[in-house]
């Protein structure tokens, strides 16, 4: 299954307030594991960037000068991204953005029932936790020391991380089944296939005393005084 984690970096909060969006940052899953395929863009965003924001992830007007706008680059996004679903964290922010920026130049957006939020999946099973992005980290030990501002790539390569924990590992799909080579055998003829292991039976081993153990037991216990070993024997 191919999966997509994704974050964004915005000059706001508000696209319908005319912030715009900035970075993005993509990691592709197949069965939960990265490929190391990746996507990473900035955006000029035909704006000004509000200090606020700058402080956040350190994109200043200046850097993005030069950058392509969102329409000139979207078509290698949407290649990347293609039909997968699309992992965020509080993702109804980010999916606002994309598609304001996909609206922005005219393209269909991405329809909402592909989006899979990490908060909601954090707060479901981990209620009354912390569930920002460094409390995951530090919940599910992901190293995020790189993380000094806020970067779209590098979040989601943390985030990545981070789902595949709260979907149950890197073990979720790990099967004791051996997979035949061959697609002509159903489930459970593949559970039948595998041969039980053969051992050679052990012959058993004495554990009886010696006639010789015996008698050296015996010269033992007489120079013991009232020896319990006596007193047994004569009963």
């Amino acid at each position: 299954m191919r999966e997509i984690v994704f974050d964004t970096e915005t000059t706001g909060v508000n696209p319908a307030s005319g912030d715009r969006m900035v970075e993005i940052g993509c990691v592709e899953l197949i069965n939960r594991c990265p490929t190391g395929r990746e996507y990473h863009a900035y955006f000029n965003p035909e704006r000004a960037m509000p200090s606020e924001a700058e402080a956040v992830h350190g994109l200043s007007s200046i850097f993005l000068s030069d950058k392509p706008l969102f329409g000139a680059a979207c078509e290698e996004l949407l290649d990347f991204i293609g039909d997968a679903p699309l992992i965020a964290h509080n993702a109804g922010f980010d999916f606002g953005f994309l598609n304001n920026e996909l609206a922005l130049c005219g393209r269909d957006p991405v329809c909402l029932s592909r989006m899979i939020c990490t908060l909601v999946l954090a707060r479901s099973k981990h209620p009354g936790a912390k569930h920002s992005l460094d409390a995951l980290c530090t919940r599910f030990g992901v190293d995020r020391t790189a993380r000094v501002k806020h970067g779209a790539l590098l979040d989601a390569q943390l985030l990545a991380q981070v789902y595949v924990e709260l979907t149950g590992g890197r073990q979720i799909g790990l099967s004791l089944v051996a997979e035949l080579s061959d697609g002509g055998h159903q489930a459970g003829d593949r559970t039948a296939s595998i041969a039980s292991p053969l051992r050679a039976v052990r012959p058993a081993r004495p554990h009886a005393p010696s006639l010789d153990e015996l008698a050296a037991h015996t010269q033992f216990i007489a120079k013991m005084k009232e020896p319990l070993w006596a007193a047994i024997g004569s009963a």
